[in-house]
């Protein structure tokens, strides 16, 4: 086995989960993590600006199409709602694992909120690659309960003298 860099692993341990568009370079910040992060951050702000963007043709389609006050009022409400919604879900996976259930069941409110998602992402990505505590986390528990194993075993448990 190898990692993403082509040298061989050989620590037996386990290994770190690869991060969407950072690789497993979270682990030590390297391999160009911090230009990564700028991209990420550059990325995902411009796609929140262009999203924000088709929301605000979409709204000035309504007026054009004179639907009434009450359907652009819902309309409207109903992206801020589900922005705002799918913000806190994205943040909150940021920490901890989400339940695949209700994943499954938020996907058309998610869906409908991607502005929100993407400026969680962006704010996300100027503090820590996204989800990265939460590997790390995970990795450094796992690191831990290898290394507790691996030094419980000592010798051939065959030859073990019995009194």
């Amino acid at each position: 086995m190898s990692d993403e860099n082509g040298t061989p692993d050989t620590s037996g341990g386990p290994r770190p989960e690869p991060i969407r568009f950072f690789g497993t370079t979270w682990v030590d910040h390297d391999g160009g993590y911090g230009a990564r992060r700028a991209a990420v951050a550059v990325g995902s702000l411009l796609a929140a600006v262009v999203s924000a963007l088709v929301l605000r043709f979409a709204y000035q389609g309504l007026q054009i199409a004179d639907v009434g006050t009450l359907v652009t009022v819902l309309v409207v409400v109903m992206f801020a709602v589900c922005s705002a919604l799918a913000f806190g879900h994205t943040w909150e996976a940021f920490g901890k694992r989400p339940d695949p259930e209700r994943r499954s069941s938020l996907r058309g409110l998610l869906a409908i909120g991607f502005l929100g998602s993407l400026v969680a992402y962006f704010i996300r990505s100027l503090i820590e690659a996204p989800g990265e505590k939460l590997h790390r986390e995970e990795y450094d528990k796992a690191r831990a309960a290898h290394q507790k194993r691996a030094s419980r075993r000592t010798g051939n448990p065959a030859r073990k003298r019995r009194s």
